[in-house]
């Protein structure tokens, strides 16, 4: 009986330490209504002759409306073409299940904003969208790993690999790009 409840015990406290804790980098409710948002996690990353290119999701809750916010970031000391959104543009979401989920641009879109970073002599094109989720999208997302993302620019449509796990050049931290919904969706609640 004593080895029962210590197991029982253990089982569950492994449980508790399983799931992840939601980290936010903004959570407020004004007059206005409610705001939340998940930290930035990469998704992407490619760096290859001189041109690196990173791609960062994070998970909004604005008001009660989810809404995925992607933002690209390249970086090259030649001249950067623009990716640009309008308000045709689209996430599409492959899943190991075999199934694609599409997301819609919530806003008119851009092109992004380009910097420069003169210390180190090279140019930066941040480009930023929030995209909705389609209804019934989401449990979907819960159940199944990503294995590629499509994003559907306003002049082209480029294509990104997921892998299962990620340890960026950028910064050193490792991430699950594949598992970023099923780690992340329930922060929205």
């Amino acid at each position: 009986m004593k080895r029962l409840l210590i197991l029982t015990f253990l089982m569950l406290q492994m449980g508790v330490y399983a799931q992840k804790s939601c980290e936010y980098s903004s959570n407020f409710t004004d007059s206005i209504g409610s705001y939340k948002e998940t930290v930035q996690k990469i998704v992407y990353e490619k760096n290859f002759a001189g041109t690196s290119s990173y791609i960062f999701f994070s998970l909004i809750n604005a008001n009660g409306t989810p809404l995925l916010n992607f933002q690209n970031i390249q970086k090259s000391k030649d001249f950067i073409k623009a990716f640009c959104f309008d308000k045709n543009s689209r996430v599409y979401l492959q899943l190991a299940n075999g199934k694609i989920i599409t997301m819609l641009i919530s806003d008119e879109g851009s092109c992004g904003s380009m910097i420069r970073d003169e210390a180190q002599s090279s140019n930066i094109r941040i480009s930023t969208g929030a995209f909705l989720f389609m209804k019934n999208t989401m449990e979907e997302l819960e159940k199944s790993p990503i294995t590629l993302i499509r994003i559907k620019y306003a002049s082209e449509t480029v294509d990104y690999i997921m892998k299962k796990e990620l340890t960026s050049e950028l910064n050193g931290e490792k991430s699950y790009p594949e598992n970023f919904f099923i780690d992340h969706l329930k922060c929205l609640n």
